[in-house]
Formats: C-alpha cells, structure tokens, sequence
C-alpha cells in the first residue's frame, strides 16, 4: 500500500497542505506585526528575509506547484473518469512540477547568491 503512486500523492499532498497553512500562520504574523509599529515590523521584516528563508522559499514554490497540479489531477481524475491513468497523470504532475520549481526556484537561488 505505502508503495503505490496513490498513496505517495495523498502523503505529499497533507504534506504541502501543511506547509502552506504553515507560511500562511508565518506570513499573518510578519504582516500583522504592522499594527505593532514599525520597529516591530522591521524587526520581523528582517527576521524572514535572511538566506535561510530564501531557501524556505523554494520549498514553498515547490509545495504551491504540486499541491496546485495534484489538485488538478485529482479534478481530472474525477470530472472524466480516467482512473486507468492516475499513474501517468501522476508522473506527469511530478515532472511539471519539477520543471516548474527549477524554472521559478533559479531566479531566488540566484538573487540569494549575488546579495
């Protein structure tokens, strides 16, 4: 069972579930420390802005692409009843979503590296 693409797209998908409600607990207490004033906010600002969150950062592309395009799979998966094809739509979304990440993830190793 643990083996199966099934079960592997169910886990990655509670797992990038996770991690996006977890940024956006993250992203309300940064923004919110606003109402703090300013020293607050820069003092939380600077806080998620060192190299170690530009990494996090990727890792959040990453979960966004495949938690997106697994849920579009699933929408396939369901609305036209090709279930003789989840394997292949699960490949599929592991490969674009790999693509994807190296296409968006470059930019921000990029910039980390230069600054």
């Amino acid at each position: 069972m643990y083996k199966t693409t099934g079960f592997l797209s169910f886990v990655l998908r509670r797992v990038t579930g996770v991690a996006l409600v977890l940024y956006l607990l993250l992203h309300i207490w940064v923004i919110g420390s606003a109402l703090s004033g300013p020293e607050t906010f820069d003092t939380r600002l600077n806080f998620v802005q060192t190299d170690f969150f530009k990494v996090l950062e990727i890792a959040l592309l990453a979960a966004v692409i495949y938690h997106a395009f697994d849920g579009i799979r699933l929408l396939l998966m369901n609305w036209f009843k090709v279930t003789d094809k989840r394997k292949n739509l699960f490949y599929a979304v592991i490969v674009v979503s790999a693509l994807m990440v190296i296409a968006g993830g470059l930019p921000i190793l990029l910039f980390m590296l230069e600054g």
